[in-house]
């Protein structure tokens, strides 16, 4: 009888400081349900001891504080070439059979096994959007170490069509990305009453693609409030000043699903956004979604939302004050919202990236060089 294989190790990195890391904890808890041993290596700033240990509780994934530095906050080349350095080692002193990689850059060192880059965001696809001009000298060699990076990976993910294809045309890539969606699960309660007749948005403020600006113009039109979650502070210094927003600071898991919990009309006027969890989230919670008219939203929830033109807030306005007069109308973009929510789920998500890991392990490994 033939010995059955034993299950992969997977060795993971990590960010901390946005999306990437309820996408980590989501897949690393799904990966360890199919039978796979995961260690996660955190980089960049770490949260408290007890969190690290309440994730590896809830995800049975071993979560290692690294120290290094994210490719996007570090100050040289070198330190970014040294941090993949020291993931490839961790991966050979791990036994690691798979490397799964938060960042393209980072998959630049000589690695064990098989290699996948997601490919969450980028400056050169940043820049794009949110800017005009050749990228400064401080972008410009990130977004080269992204490029080399991509070439270096076995195999790119990305959450989006339409962010592969940018990510694509920025890189000069042969093929896009392979699309594996982003997942969340919705906490599916009954919901009672009517949708609450307020507005609430979520992201990182300080970050100029979030447009958390026009949000703000957006606020002044409005008699309503307009609540605002997430850090207005960035690891660079980028800080957001809100003049009509009402600030509610960052929030856990646990702060967003209570203020979610009342179906707010759900606002984002992002510039850029490759797929966005928190509309997921607010999706997922049956609120109305008022969105930026994106590639990505569109790919996403065309026929569930409202579109506006990011940088017209006088018609984010009307199209707020539209659903704030029609409790009808709230329920019934929230229900469709929610439907479409519950395609973009955490199993849907893990079986993608299982499908991919699978492929690589089953086809062997080519030796890759920095």
């Amino acid at each position: 009888m033939p010995l059955r294989p034993a299950p992969p190790h997977v060795l993971m990195s990590a960010d901390a400081l946005g999306g990437v890391w309820p996408y980590t904890l989501d897949l690393a808890a799904g990966l360890t349900r199919e039978g796979a041993a995961v260690t996660v290596a955190l980089m960049g700033p770490a949260p408290a001891p007890e969190r690290i240990a309440a994730a590896e509780a809830a995800t049975g994934a071993r979560i290692l504080a690294t120290g290094l530095p994210l490719d996007w906050t570090a100050d040289t080349p070198e330190a970014v070439r040294a941090a993949a350095a020291a993931l490839a080692w961790l991966a050979c002193s791990e036994g690691a059979d798979l490397v799964h990689l938060h960042a393209p850059a980072l998959a630049l060192a000589r690695f064990p096994g098989p290699v996948v880059a997601v490919c969450h965001s980028c400056v050169a696809t940043w820049w794009a959007a949110v800017e005009s001009g050749p990228l400064p000298l401080d972008l410009a060699w990130r977004s080269d170490l992204a490029a080399r990076g991509c070439a270096a990976a076995d195999r790119l993910l990305a959450p989006t069509h339409a962010f592969a294809e940018a990510t694509r045309a920025a890189y000069s890539l042969p093929e896009a990305p392979l699309v594996v969606r982003n997942g969340r699960d919705a906490v599916l309660t009954p919901f009672e009453g009517t949708p609450a007749a307020r507005i609430f948005g979520a992201g990182r403020l300080w970050d100029r693609a979030k447009n958390a600006a026009a949000l703000d113009r957006m606020a002044a039109r409005l008699r309503l409030p307009v609540q605002a979650a997430g850090p207005v502070v960035g690891p660079h210094g980028a800080r957001f000043a809100a003049a009509n927003l009402r600030l509610l600071g960052c929030l856990d898991e646990a702060g967003m699903t209570a203020e979610l919990a009342d179906r707010p009309i759900f606002v984002s006027l992002a510039l850029y956004e490759p797929f966005g969890l928190a509309v997921l989230e607010a999706a997922s919670a049956a609120c109305a979604l008022v969105l930026s008219d994106i590639p990505t939203f569109r790919e996403l929830w065309e026929g569930v939302a409202l579109f506006v033109d990011p940088e017209d807030d006088a018609a984010a306005a009307r199209a707020v004050e539209s659903l704030a007069l029609s409790p009808e109308r709230r329920r019934a973009l929230g229900t469709a919202a929610r439907a479409r929510a519950e395609g973009y789920g955490v199993g849907a998500m893990v079986e993608g990236v299982r499908a991919v890991h699978r492929a690589l392990l089953a086809s062997g490994h080519r030796e890759v060089a920095a």
